[in-house]
């Protein structure tokens, strides 16, 4: 969902060295939240999260019938929702003080190493098309499992969001905190294990985004789109 009606517009299009990193920069004066963005950004500067189960009972069977991996199929359904409305596609630049909108958010995996108990990040790129993601994701996770560095690059991968899934648990709650003032407004997504509640398949999801952009109502649009998604991507 666009939201230009309700920006009333934006000052200039601005193109970056990198590949996939295009965004505009939002006119604070005309910006739809702008009340609320000044009072998270100025006066109260916090984070929301949120924790909810999600039905992923015909994903599941979906990715077992077809022989793929259910990881794989709902991070691409999970970037499919952060990409489809511009609120979740902010960012903030410091040097500058500007608010701004990518025109795509790609996703940050955590591959794990049983042998050394650590995590290596995978920076994935997000395409609309499900072929394309879902080879170049599984490409990219064979990848990070033969090394064993960190290999962290958050400065030159700027609007990549986390989406980390915990296996070992199905939780019930988790909150991720940041540095009280710090305008970090990527998505930071997290889910575990489901399991089976009155016959169908429920996965915890954790979602946290800075209070300055989103609000509860944000947060929990992410959770029935995904379940929207889910529904079509099942057909």
């Amino acid at each position: 969902m666009a939201l230009f009606g309700l920006w009333s517009g934006y000052t200039r299009l601005q193109r970056t060295n990198g590949d996939n990193m295009d965004y505009r920069i939002i006119n604070k004066d005309t910006y739809y939240r702008k009340g609320v963005f000044r009072h998270f950004s100025e006066d109260c500067k916090c984070s929301v999260s949120m924790t909810a189960r999600v039905d992923v009972t015909e994903l599941a069977e979906y990715s077992k019938r077809s022989g793929t991996k259910f990881y794989i199929n709902f991070l691409y359904i999970l970037s499919k929702v952060l990409n489809s409305r511009d609120d979740y596609r902010m960012g903030y630049l410091w040097q500058t003080d500007e608010i701004i909108c990518y025109d795509t958010i790609n996703p940050t995996q955590y591959v794990f190493h049983e042998d050394t108990e650590t995590c290596t990040p995978v920076y994935t790129y997000y395409s609309d098309e499900y072929e394309t993601f879902y080879k170049n994701a599984l490409a990219d996770v064979e990848r990070a499992q033969q090394t064993r560095e960190y290999g962290l690059d958050a400065a030159n991968h700027p609007n990549w969001f986390d989406a980390s899934y915990i296996s070992w648990l199905s939780y019930d709650s988790l909150n991720i905190e940041l540095p009280d003032g710090y305008l970090y407004f990527a998505p930071i997504v997290n889910w575990g294990r489901y399991r089976e509640e009155n016959g169908r398949l429920m996965m915890p999801v954790s979602v946290r985004m800075n209070h300055a952009i989103a609000d509860g109502y944000l947060i929990a649009n992410v959770y029935r789109l995904l379940e929207q998604e889910i529904k079509k991507f099942c057909g």
